[in-house]
């Protein structure tokens, strides 16, 4: 009879319960084992003593407190206190009212800086120049200084007024400034210097760009609401405080849907000066300026006239302008000075050579520029002499001939030609100076239209 495989024999239930028992005891005893790591690491962790239970020690130590009395002496027997100041000229400011802002007390300085040429800079100052000052205790001054006006093309000057003993010196010296290059971008709603002015720029700047386009633009007929500009400049600045402005280097106009632009060029080591051009290396400005005086009325033309002191019939051939003596007289284009002296009925005169075969001719001066003799080089607009009545002349005025091939022509009436054209070479330095000034004005117009500049990115 075969077992039933449902029932254990007696060996193999004592096994079993053997093999059991093993693994209860292996599981009993790691857990003991983890308990007794768990309370091990309970009895090591540190205890936080309780702040009341620390030793408090008591340090007693006497001080001595100083002598005020011989302070104060030690004070006076030192060396004078000094103090730095500085302020900002205001609108309606006397030298009395600055002064005191700065504050001196120092009747030798107000009489030093009233009657010293030099010094008396400080009163021309226009309001927001700021001025620094170094005073004694009482009130004395020691040094001022400050920066004097100058020109777009003049360095920038400081003024030092500077006490020496019981006296003052005042100097002028040409200050280190910083040369920036500025961009700007406006939008027409009313005017132009409406529209610079909320730009920030400068009005020299504005005026420098009605100047660039007025041949273009008529900007007191001419503007359109909504009409665009873009503007690229050179300031110049000490100490964070803006000296002057400088030179429009790039102007960017859309008038009425049209866009006008123009770039200023000089080519390196050119002693000529340079000029505004249009992108395509088209010179903007006429060879020949019309009239070689900013303000004079025409006196006599280029016509068959009565000569006023001979009496006899002749061929006037230039054209008079009549102004008061010492008028600047202007070269009317870039040039070489072919001649200057005194010549016959001319008087004091002055003869041109231009490019090519144009050459032009100023009479009756009073007298010569600093720096007029043959062979100098004279670009347009330099002031070549002034308005007189030497030779033959009943009065003050500017005899001026316009010359091609040495034959007098009606400056009024000849087609005047543009400047010179760019030779190969001017043309390669100035297609680098254009890749420049396209790329800023391409994020001038960026800036000027904030959905297309998403849009691009």
């Amino acid at each position: 009879m075969q077992p039933n495989h449902k029932y254990l024999s007696l060996d193999s239930a004592r096994r079993l319960v053997s093999g059991t028992s093993r693994k209860t005891r292996i599981i009993s005893a790691t857990a003991l084992f983890l308990t007794a790591c768990a309370f091990g690491a309970i009895g090591v962790a540190p205890l936080a003593p309780d702040a009341s239970d620390l030793p408090v020690n008591t340090i007693e130590q006497q001080l001595a407190l100083p002598n005020l009395a011989q302070q104060i002496a030690a004070l006076e027997q030192s060396a004078p206190q000094y103090f730095m100041r500085e302020e900002k000229v205001r609108a309606g400011d006397t030298l009395a009212t600055l002064l005191g802002r700065l504050g001196i007390n120092d009747a030798a300085a107000v009489n030093f800086i009233q009657s010293d040429s030099t010094a008396r800079s400080v009163l021309q100052l226009h309001a927001g120049k700021r001025v620094q000052v170094q005073t004694a205790d009482d009130g004395r001054l020691q040094w001022l200084r400050t920066q004097v006006a100058s020109g777009r093309d003049s360095p920038a000057r400081n003024l030092l007024i500077a006490r020496n003993g019981n006296n003052f010196k005042a100097a002028e010296e040409t200050a280190a400034v910083e040369m920036r290059v500025e961009m700007r971008s406006g939008r027409i709603n009313s005017s132009l210097f409406a529209a610079t002015d909320s730009a920030d720029i400068p009005d020299p700047i504005a005026s420098q760009m009605v100047d660039m386009f007025s041949t273009d633009i008529d900007f007191a007929s001419d503007l359109r609401k909504g009409d665009r500009f873009n503007v690229i400049y050179e300031t110049y600045w000490q100490n964070g405080e803006l000296v002057r402005t400088g030179r429009v280097l790039a102007g960017e106009f859309v008038n009425d849907g049209t866009t006008y632009q123009s770039v200023w060029f000089q080519e390196p080591g050119s002693k000529q000066g340079g000029g505004y051009y249009g992108f395509d290396g088209k010179s903007l400005k006429k060879a020949f300026l019309k009239s070689p005086l900013e303000f004079s009325r025409i006196s006599s033309g280029f016509s068959m006239r009565k000569h006023p002191i001979l009496g006899q019939w002749k061929q006037h051939k230039g054209v008079d302008f009549a102004a008061p003596t010492g008028t600047p007289i202007r070269a009317s284009g870039d040039g070489v000075l072919d001649f200057v002296g005194t010549q016959n009925g001319y008087g004091n005169f002055i003869v041109i050579k231009h490019w090519s075969n144009y050459s032009t001719a100023y009479g009756h001066m009073s007298r010569f520029a600093p720096g007029m003799h043959k062979g100098s080089k004279v670009s347009q607009g330099d002031v070549i002499g002034y308005v007189g009545a030497t030779g033959w002349a009943t009065g003050p005025h500017l005899h001026y001939e316009f010359r091609v091939s040495n034959e007098a022509l009606d400056p009024m009436s000849v087609n005047v030609p543009n400047a010179q054209p760019m030779t190969a070479a001017q043309l390669q330095q100035f297609r680098k100076v254009t890749g420049d000034i396209m790329h800023r004005f391409a994020l001038l117009r960026q800036q000027d239209n904030p959905v297309k500049l998403a849009l691009a990115r």
